[in-house]
């Protein structure tokens, strides 16, 4: 009984000592969850994740089913690790960390788990930071010098697989966890310690499936995916009669990737590129009769680029299939490509440089170089300059038109970058390619130059119209809307020209393709289409049609029957009937099918080259991933207590003992 009423006096104790903040104030804690917000410290961030292919698996986990609790030490205090801990690293730090990791294993099994520091210093201090290949996704180049370095700054960390969490922080939760790891570095005799606590259990541990083949069977997985979308310009008649006229395609990329899931912005490569086509796009739109030009214009946004090209490939294989996704085109119809890729760093004291690379010498991309040529001679600015890229480069850069002439060499196209013989992007694929990273001037020249010779090379055949060659001008506060909406969580997908079209699901952007939801189709459910995706076809829609028939305007059933698409649905509930060729197309790898509500991986093809390569990527599933700090008793301060308290116990039972006998001796003496 009286042990009883102890452990009671030291839970009201407890109770007494947790009601008074660090200031002496009285803090009410009216519930369970009050006790526990008071104790824990939720720490924001991003978190790496476990992704998996038909070799393995790469990224992050817990290494088991539950969660990693350990004390925080700072990097420069790791070669005197003693106990399991979570490192607090700089950005500078992390590729030395994670490459001693892949090599010590000794040193490894001590990393409970990394902390990642962020903030504006870093990017700017920083030499570069670039987790993927020198030569990202080589297997897919068309030519075989797969030892050249694209990207010089790639350290390939992102593609090995790492047994413990790791987080990259947001700025606030840098600060709290510096002064934490602090704190347990002053008072290393102390009874206390912080520690972070890591859950990053994810599924696909669980279940022992590693790699994609076996967690799809186990279905603890999902395809990486979404879906591209297409638009052209004038919309194409399918009903017509007359024979089609041959495709200049425009095209480029949405999606990006980085270490950390949802932290890819993808600044340069390849916002840049996408938000200069659809400046283009714009500026293309407002020109009038674009249904006497020779050549039919149809833009491709991708998605899924960044993981094997999983859009530009379904592309080329519904275009096989003629499904619904792509009615209307035809790939023998398509005369030449044109992508726009990394284009946002090509501003430089005053002046604007792009470098064009070229795919093959046929007399098509003779045509495509020739456009741009005259394009920026219409422009008659000092201020931008074109050049063909350097003929000692080993072929094109790391593009979608690879995902092309893989499937034909013979193939015409031509890719604007804004480099040379190696990426200027020194933060290719990293949460470091931001807004920062990039100039708007270099995006609006770059669209500048790219309506132009789309206008160009659709006017093909004809007398040139230079009157409305130089009437096309790009929107500059369109670019830096665009920018601000794409790139930036203030205003973010809040902002007003992306909620004039959907109800975003997020107001911080981020790119990282995701996972396909669903059976793939070319009418998909809003809720399985991410905001950018959905942003690009509504807008895209509207830029692209042309004036229906019908008075009326708005959304019916007979609305896609006659040719049209209902936009803007989402903001008003009615929408707007306009009539225009914008499609979704599903964008997964070419080696999966979805039947009878699961996905199922399909034998390889040896007539399908990009299929043998594929990886066929997949993203574990998981219950919920979470970071936080509090303080815990030191283990040996614990183990003190312990033996102090069963010393206490004896001394008193012998003590109680003693006077016990004392006792009854006098007793019997009286």
């Amino acid at each position: 009984m009286a042990m009883k009423h102890g452990f009671v006096l030291l839970f009201l104790i407890s109770q007494l000592h947790l009601s008074f903040s660090a200031s002496g104030q009285v803090n009410t804690l009216e519930s369970v969850p009050d006790l526990e917000q008071s104790m824990y410290l939720t720490v924001n961030g991003y978190p790496c994740v476990r992704l998996l292919n038909l070799s393995g698996e790469i990224g992050c986990a817990n290494p088991g089913r539950e969660k990693v609790v350990a004390p925080v030490l700072r990097y420069k205090n790791i070669e005197h690790i003693d106990q399991s801990s979570s490192i607090l690293i700089q950005l500078d730090d992390m590729v030395d960390l994670m490459r001693r990791l892949s090599n010590d294993t000794g040193l490894a099994r001590k990393v409970a788990g990394v902390l990642v520091e962020s903030g504006t210093k870093l990017q700017n201090e920083s030499k570069g930071f670039s987790p993927v290949e020198k030569f990202p996704q080589a297997e897919f180049s068309p030519y075989q010098e797969l030892n050249y370095e694209w990207n010089p700054l790639g350290s390939s960390i992102m593609w090995n697989s790492y047994n413990f969490p790791i987080f990259l922080l947001d700025e606030d939760s840098t600060v709290v966890l510096q002064k934490i790891a602090d704190k347990n570095e002053k008072n290393k005799q102390a009874y206390k310690v912080d520690v972070a606590e890591f859950n990053l259990v994810m599924q696909t541990t669980k279940s022992g499936t590693h790699d994609s083949e076996s967690c799809l069977k186990q279905q603890s997985c999902l395809p990486l995916g979404g879906y591209s979308v297409m638009s052209s310009l004038p919309p194409i008649d399918v009903s017509s009669t007359q024979k089609p006229k041959s495709i200049v395609l425009a095209m480029t990329s949405m999606d990006s990737a980085s270490f950390f899931r949802d932290k890819s912005p993808g600044a340069d490569s390849p916002l840049s590129g996408m938000i200069s086509l659809v400046a283009a796009v714009d500026a293309l739109s407002h020109l009038g009769d674009l249904d006497e030009l020779n050549k039919q214009l149809v833009f491709l946004f991708f998605t899924g680029e960044a993981w094997g090209y999983l859009g530009s490939r379904r592309f080329l294989a519904e275009l096989d299939m003629g499904t619904d996704a792509v009615h209307g085109l035809n790939s023998s119809l398509i005369e030449m490509v044109l992508e726009i890729g990394s284009v946002g760093k090509g501003f430089s004291q005053g002046v604007s440089s792009f470098f064009a690379h070229a795919s093959r010498d046929l007399p098509a991309t003779k045509k495509t170089l020739d456009a741009f040529r005259h394009a920026h001679n219409s422009l008659r600015s000092d201020s931008i300059n074109i050049s063909m890229a350097s003929s000692s480069n080993p072929g094109i850069p790391p593009s979608s038109l690879m995902a092309f002439m893989r499937k034909n060499p013979l193939t015409s196209g031509v890719v604007l970058e804004d480099f040379d013989s190696a990426f200027s992007n020194k933060f290719y694929h990293s949460q470091l390619d931001d807004l920062s990273n990039i100039d708007s001037k270099s995006l609006v020249a770059a669209a500048s130059l790219v309506a132009r010779a789309l206008y160009i090379l659709a006017s093909d055949g004809k007398i040139l119209n230079t009157t409305k060659l130089n009437s096309i001008n790009v929107n500059s506060s369109l670019v830096d809307e665009l920018l601000g909406c794409l790139l930036t969580c203030e205003p973010g997908l809040s902002c007003a020209l992306v909620k004039g079209y959907i109800t975003p699901t997020s107001t911080c952007p981020n790119h990282y393709v995701g996972v396909i939801l669903g059976p793939p189709s070319s009418t998909p459910y809003v809720e399985d289409l991410r905001d950018t995706s959905r942003f690009l076809w509504n807008f895209l829609a509207e830029k692209t049609s042309k004036p229906r028939k019908e008075n009326s305007t708005i959304c019916s059933e007979d609305c896609s029957s006659k040719g049209g698409v209902c936009i803007r649905a989402e903001t008003d509930g009615k929408g707007t009937c306009v009539l225009s060729t914008t499609r979704y197309i599903p964008a997964y790898s070419t080696r999966l099918k979805f039947d009878t509500g699961i996905w199922n991986l399909l034998p390889a093809n040896a007539s399908d080259v990009m299929g043998m390569v594929d990886p066929v990527w997949m993203e574990s599933f998981w219950s919920e991933i979470g970071l936080r700090a509090y303080t815990v008793q030191n283990a040996a301060y614990d183990r003190f207590v312990l033996l102090g308290g069963i010393t206490v116990t004896v001394l008193a039972y012998l003590a109680m003992i003693v006077t016990k006998a004392i006792v009854t001796k006098a007793l019997k003496r009286d």
